[in-house]
């Protein structure tokens, strides 16, 4: 028996493709229903009222049935979420005036990275049900990820590490400011 695996042996037929394996994410897999279920507004993290303090709630923008907040995990600096405040899980049970208003504000969020930080491009979606990928699958949310030539590499996966340059509180202060000086 060799050493290594070839695709060959195991039926597969080669595609070019180098296979980076991570059996440890299977304890993930296998263990997501045991995440603790939100059960409603009052344990939802991402139902946000007008009287929370925005600087403290990562609030970035308030829109008529939804609002722009920091991802307090980001992927990159800058990493937005648009979100309705109805607490909801399936973008089909979105109001057309709640889908008409993710689709503005994400655009207006892709404005602002732009302009802050020279934005290159951008990783837009959301992750439905939790078999869907979704951290938080019972408030609808879709996530605005600013991206930059060369801004991936493997600090996460082998140094278990995801190196952030700027503070959450810095990154609030900037997309703030710039939201409110469009109106």
């Amino acid at each position: 028996m060799p050493d290594v695996v070839d695709s060959d042996m195991m039926g597969g037929v080669p595609d070019g493709f180098e296979r980076l394996w991570t059996p440890h994410r299977m304890a993930y897999i296998t263990h997501s229903s045991e995440r603790p279920r939100i059960e409603g507004e009052r344990d939802c993290p991402l139902c946000k009222k007008t009287e929370d303090d925005d600087r403290a709630h990562l609030v970035v923008h308030r829109g008529v049935t939804c609002y722009v907040v920091l991802n307090l995990y980001p992927y990159n600096p800058g990493h937005l979420m648009v979100c309705p405040y109805r607490h909801l899980g399936w973008y089909n049970e979105a109001t057309p005036e709640e889908r008409a208003e993710m689709a503005e504000l994400t655009a207006e969020a892709m404005d602002i990275l732009r302009e802050l930080s020279g934005t290159q491009g951008f990783n837009i979606g959301m992750n439905q049900g939790v078999s869907g990928g979704a951290g938080i699958s019972e408030h609808l949310h879709q996530h605005v990820v600013p991206r930059w030539t060369g801004d991936a590499n493997f600090l996460p996966i082998i140094g278990r590490t995801k190196a952030v340059p700027e503070l959450l509180d810095d990154t609030w202060q900037r997309v703030s400011e710039a939201w409110a000086a469009r109106r």
